[in-house]
């Protein structure tokens, strides 16, 4: 009897001692812990399974340390490489390391701002992918700074558009909230996987869709530098139409005559941005709401009108290199007024018989969880269907960029031909003239792609990567902040272009072309 009563001692007390792993989670928060992560970090290793099997999506192997670890659950999979594995382990002379694997909801991480540093941090905010955090840990020491880095793969749902791998970064302050951070962490997207590369193991989620918040400092810059570039844009736009209607009286063709109507656009459009950004806090103190709905129509119709002429440049573009060079269409620059003038001012009357214009007000949120608001006269707020219109905006541009796009890629294709067709040569003598002159027409070449780039529009592509990171905020700031000086850079080089070939009989076959594609009706 007495030998049962110690066989049954011997198999409870482990039993009772220990924490099962359901339970873990639960245990820790209700500790009375401050810090729930660091309790949970120390428990997951030593858990209790229940009977033999573990809760669903934990995974706890113990795997020599000279090889790679593999774990995989159907939602997720994780490669950890042997030299992580090393590096986790108490001492040198331990051949095997334990590897944990679980996850654990995403609701339980709370969020708060990093403390103010003199480096700028990065804090992501979204939903995470399948509503989870994957915890991965092995051995008993810190793993961060890999050379090779721990790979994980979580699936991909149709609905998830967009997403960032995050690792959750705790406060300074030790009480379990933190922030998400993409620190180490590189994101490569496939059809049906979001494919993780990080240095360290810690609490890893992906963001889908995420969010970047910004502190209040980048927001003082982005600003500053919108206000900035929008005023040089606009003065330099109002010099630049002098420029070309000087050009036009020396060289009275179709094409500058298309650089001046779009140049005017833009010079409204920045122009009614910086008005309706600055007298809307004037119109606060008085009432005046037709003030602001004519503002709003005016920036609309300013915006319509500049898309319209870069499709309109392209058209002209498309006409030059394609169709053919000389072809001759009666009242052309009349025409193409009609279309680039008229169908904005129709579009606009619409949206304004509609009630759509009206003071915009903008909620942002930073990085510490502060709400503030920024005001335009612009599409009213209280317009119901204020998001259809301005999607199709949106649309609009889109697809002007697109087109315009490929009108480039066809000019490109059209200097490289031009170059292969001045290939030809019947001494040696013009092998040498031809070799002296291949690095500076190569250097033309790229000039005028660059500068019909900037007069197709195409800088507003960049507003695709203002979604991806801050560097893409501030890149698409800056260049479509500063249109109007790229204009006037335009300007200047064609009329120094102008004047150098007027003093000068000789000109090369790729020097016509490039001039034909500015110039030429």
């Amino acid at each position: 009897m007495m030998w049962i009563t110690l066989l049954v001692l011997t198999l409870c007390v482990p039993l009772s001692s220990g924490i099962g792993c359901e339970n873990i989670l639960s245990a820790c928060q209700n500790s009375g812990v401050p810090n729930w992560i660091r309790c949970y970090e120390d428990k997951v290793t030593t858990c209790l399974p229940r009977g033999r099997s573990f809760p669903p999506g934990f995974s706890r192997q113990t795997v020599n340390s000279s090889e790679e670890a593999k774990v995989n659950k159907g939602k997720y999979s994780v490669h950890i490489p042997s030299s992580a594995l090393r590096m986790s382990r108490g001492s040198a002379s331990e051949k095997e390391v334990t590897v944990v694997a679980t996850v654990i909801n995403s609701t339980l991480f709370k969020q708060a701002p990093p403390r103010q540093r003199r480096k700028k941090v990065m804090t992501y905010q979204g939903t995470a992918l399948g509503g989870f955090v994957l915890f991965v840990k092995a051995g008993s020491q810190p793993v961060k700074n890999l050379s090779q880095p721990v790979r994980l793969i979580f699936q991909r749902e149709n609905k998830e558009e967009t997403g960032t791998c995050v690792f959750w970064q705790e406060s300074e302050n030790q009480t379990g909230a933190g922030y998400w951070s993409t620190d180490g962490c590189h994101t490569d997207l496939s059809r049906d996987q979001f494919n993780c590369s990080c240095n360290h193991l810690s609490f890893f989620a992906v963001l889908v869709n995420p969010d970047i918040t910004l502190d209040e400092t980048q927001e003082d810059n982005l600003s500053r530098i919108t206000y900035f570039g929008s005023g040089l844009s606009a003065f330099f736009s109002f010099v630049s139409l002098f420029i070309y209607a000087r050009l036009h009286r020396r060289r009275p063709e179709k094409a500058i005559g298309i650089h001046v109507q779009l140049t005017l656009a833009l010079f409204c459009l920045h122009l009614g941005f910086l008005l309706c950004s600055f007298l809307v806090q004037q119109l606060d103190k008085v009432d005046n709401s037709w003030v602001c709905r004519g503002l709003g129509l005016f920036l609309h119709w300013s915006l319509l009108a500049t898309c319209t002429w870069l499709a309109l440049e392209g058209f002209h573009l498309y006409l030059l290199l394609v169709r053919v060079f000389n072809l001759y269409v009666r009242k052309y620059l009349l025409k193409l007024s009609l279309v680039g003038w008229g169908l904005p001012t129709l579009l606009v009357i619409v949206c304004g018989s509609l009630g759509v214009y009206g003071k915009y007000v903008l909620k942002m949120q930073n990085s510490s969880n502060h709400t503030s608001t920024s005001e335009i006269c612009w599409m009213s707020s209280d317009f119901p269907h204020r998001n259809y219109i301005s999607y199709i905006t949106v649309a609009y541009l889109f697809l002007v960029v697109l087109c315009n796009s490929c009108m480039l890629t066809l000019v490109v294709f059209k200097l490289k031909r031009i170059r292969v067709g001045t290939g030809g040569y019947e001494s040696s003598s013009d092998w040498k003239k031809v070799k002296k002159e291949k690095w500076p027409s190569l250097w033309k070449n790229c000039i005028t792609v660059l500068g019909l780039s900037c007069v197709l529009g195409l800088p507003w592509a960049l507003a695709s990567t203002a979604y991806i990171s801050l560097p893409g905020i501030y890149i698409f700031t800056v260049f479509n902040s500063l249109q109007g000086w790229f204009m006037f850079m335009w300007s200047v080089a064609l009329s120094c272009k102008a004047q150098s070939e007027s003093n000068s009989e000789v000109r090369t076959a790729s020097s016509q072309k490039m001039m034909t594609t500015s110039f030429n009706n």
